[in-house]
């Protein structure tokens, strides 16, 4: 402790020494009130609650993802990620399936049937036939010609093309009383006795609108696609390879000029079936 006297206008320091006791319960009341501080601080502590107490969670960082469990997949889920995956090469070879179904279905199909010769030519000038006597031969305002109808009418095909050719209506003004065959089953034929429509002439001289190889084409037509005559038959061959076939002499004359129904006969005569007289006037059978 420091005494400041002030004697005669000037200062004295005086320094009196402090008592032992007094240091000694200075130290002593320190020392109580540090442990005094730790009760309190104890105690204090002791009052928190224990929800309080609880380590509250590790917040993350601001910028660290949090990590989520994935939720396990359903077995169907799992079946299918873990089933084996298609190569990545047999996919073009996969997209070129329909293209190979489209050309198997094509290689199945039968191929169409070419027709040529009379036959084809034939088979167009008929449409102009099926108004009168069906789209199939069944008959109409004309004649029934299919299942054989017309092979019992004209036995022989060159009185079918003159019949074809001049109508018959030529054969009333003739006054021929029958065509084709006489002894034809079931009775032969007259002109206009069927529903009395004639039979309109096809060919140019009696103003019809058939040339001769088309009038041989159409007949051909009725006798083998319509009437049902089997070119390969023992009864139907010969006429069939003279007359109808693609490689037939007569019809490729027809077509060229080379003869006509008036001098068939005489210019075929070398063939091995010689075709008989035609012609393109009405006239009675005169096949064999």
């Amino acid at each position: 402790m420091i005494l400041i006297l002030r004697v005669n206008c000037s200062i004295v320091f005086r320094v009196t020494e402090i008592p032992e006791h007094l240091l000694k319960r200075s130290r002593d009341r320190k020392s109580g009130d540090g442990a005094s501080s730790s009760d309190s601080a104890t105690s204090a502590e002791g009052s928190v609650p224990a929800v309080q107490k609880a380590v509250a969670p590790a917040k993350t960082a601001k910028n660290e993802p949090s990590v989520v469990l994935a939720k396990p997949d359903s077995p169907r889920v799992a079946a299918a990620k873990s089933r084996k995956k298609i190569p990545f090469w047999a996919m073009a070879t996969l997209s070129l399936l329909p293209l190979w179904g489209f050309l198997y279905a094509i290689a199945l199909k039968p191929a169409a049937k070419v027709v040529e010769g009379p036959l084809a030519i034939g088979s167009h000038v008929y449409a102009g036939c099926a108004g009168c006597h069906g789209a199939a031969g069944q008959g109409g305002a004309g004649r029934i010609l299919y299942q054989g109808e017309v092979l019992k009418t004209f036995p022989h095909i060159e009185d079918m093309l003159s019949f074809v050719y001049t109508g018959s209506q030529a054969y009333v003004s003739a006054g021929i009383k029958q065509y084709g065959d006489p002894k034809r089953e079931g009775g032969a034929h007259a002109p206009l006795s069927y529903n009395g429509n004639p039979m309109p002439q096809q060919g140019e001289t009696y103003g019809g609108g058939l040339s001769e190889a088309e009038i041989l084409g159409v007949v051909c037509h009725e006798r083998y696609v319509i009437g049902g005559a089997d070119p390969k038959s023992e009864q139907w061959a010969e006429e069939y390879d003279t007359w109808c076939s693609p490689e037939s002499e007569i019809f490729k004359a027809l077509e060229t000029g080379g003869t006509s129904f008036d001098s068939i006969a005489k210019d075929f005569s070398m063939l091995k079936t010689k075709p008989n007289e035609v012609g393109t006037k009405p006239r009675a059978t005169t096949a064999k």
